[in-house]
């Protein structure tokens, strides 16, 4: 998987600087317009204002007030999986009207494994491009704000398990188009399962991301003090490792089509062509980033998320944007299938405009 993913000369997302929209593979929420770039600057614009307002003020300042007002410190804001920045761009655009105060004081940092999005992050970003202060493969040393994910975790390589009579097996590429099953890899594939209390039954197979849980333990170190937000598709472990997916989730996207029932392995067919992608468990996300020191704030269904960032909006900016906030709130699509995760270190567990309408999970 990540061979086909990530190489640098064959990878899927390596090879090309955007994958999705019409004449891509499949349909992210950023390619339903700028609307949801719109729409996570109102909540970044809260988290920012949250910051400030629990801000230690600086010890240079404590005896001069006007040097204390003056003293405006710099908005990490980190997009991780960023491809050419348009959601990025679609945000910044969006603070720059709306939040004129906001938008100097950004610090834009894109995070992206392809050199090929990276190369045209400064075209995407074009007006806003003044915002850029790092782009790389990595996350920040050190950052204190916002990190932003969009559909990054479901796309980071997974192991693929399954149980039988005599315990549990993985699954291993073993030519092309054909897999062989043998011992796990890592003990820590078992102890996963026990970790979270779940038991699968003979013939269940399922997919472990080891790398999911390495990377928001990674991310809670580098975060200063801030906000993370995790929007992807997947469920709680209770429902990901049971029965209603017990032939796994591990599928391909190719001309907007999940080739899932072309074959027992579909993504073993023509590598570096097809996005693979499996859903994630957001149960594992989820302690991995509280036993990292990051504090869940909410846990919600897209729908609800956008539905409480609109409340106050008015009835014309909504008719001017009507066909792209039903395509972001559809149930059975958007809304209900992609799930938002939101953390917090050093801010206790405010309520964000974001979770205003309603916390629920379908």
């Amino acid at each position: 998987m990540e061979f086909a993913l990530y190489d640098r000369t064959f990878g899927y997302y390596a090879r090309a600087a955007q994958r999705s929209g019409r004449a891509g593979d499949f349909f992210t929420s950023v390619d339903v317009g700028p609307l949801f770039g719109e729409l996570l600057a109102t909540q970044v614009a809260e988290m920012a204002t949250i910051l400030r307002a629990t801000a230690e003020p600086a010890t240079h300042a404590e005896n001069n007030p006007l040097s204390a007002r003056s003293a405006v410190p710099a908005f990490d804001l980190v997009e991780a999986g960023a491809g050419n920045g348009r959601l990025s761009a679609d945000i910044l655009r969006a603070l720059r009207e709306r939040q004129p105060e906001l938008y100097p004081q950004v610090r834009l940092h894109l995070v992206e494994a392809s050199a090929a999005a990276r190369a045209a992050q400064q075209t995407t970003l074009d007006d806003v491009r003044d915002r850029l202060s790092s782009a790389s493969g990595l996350l920040p040393e050190s950052f204190e704000g916002v990190l932003v994910a969009n559909e990054l975790l479901d796309a980071l390589p997974v192991h693929q398990v399954v149980m039988r009579e005599d315990g549990l097996k993985e699954t291993y590429v073993a030519a092309v188009r054909r897999t062989i099953e043998g011992p796990p890899s890592t003990p820590e594939l078992e102890s996963y399962f026990d970790r979270l209390g779940v038991t699968l039954e003979p013939g269940w197979r399922a997919e472990i991301n080891l790398r999911a849980v390495e990377w928001i333990r990674d991310a809670a170190q580098r975060l200063t003090r801030g906000f993370i937000i995790l929007i992807d598709y997947g469920h709680e472990a209770r429902e990901l490792y049971s029965a209603s997916h017990a032939h796994g989730t591990l599928t391909t996207f190719s001309g907007h089509r999940s080739d899932v029932a072309r074959g027992a392995a579909p993504w073993l067919e023509q590598p570096g062509e097809q996005d693979i992608t499996a859903h994630v468990d957001f149960t594992s996300v989820r302690d991995a980033a509280e036993a990292a020191g990051l504090t869940t704030i909410a846990f919600l269904d897209q729908t609800y998320f956008v539905l409480g960032l609109v409340e106050q909006w008015t009835a014309t900016a909504l008719a001017q944007r009507s066909a792209a906030l039903k395509t972001l709130v559809m149930p059975g699509g958007l809304g209900s299938t992609h799930k938002v995760m939101i953390f917090g270190k050093g801010v206790g567990r405010p309520r964000l405009k974001g979770c205003s309408f309603s916390a629920r999970v379908t």
